[in-house]
């Protein structure tokens, strides 16, 4: 369900703001393989701390 959403909500940015995805992919491949770990890692950790704060209060 979770896979379902993240695509869901990428197919609405692309379909709404295709430049600026644009202009953040292009963005992205200028950053350096530490730069582009610690944003994984922070989107990751920021994820996880949504699902469980999701689960806790809506539980």
């Amino acid at each position: 369900m979770g896979i379902g959403l993240v695509f869901a909500i990428e197919g609405l940015a692309f379909a709404a703001f295709p430049g600026f995805v644009q202009r953040r992919m292009r963005d992205a491949l200028e950053l350096g393989e530490g730069q582009m770990r610690a944003a994984g890692l922070a989107s990751a950790v920021i994820g996880v701390l949504i699902v469980w704060l999701a689960r806790r209060l809506l539980a």
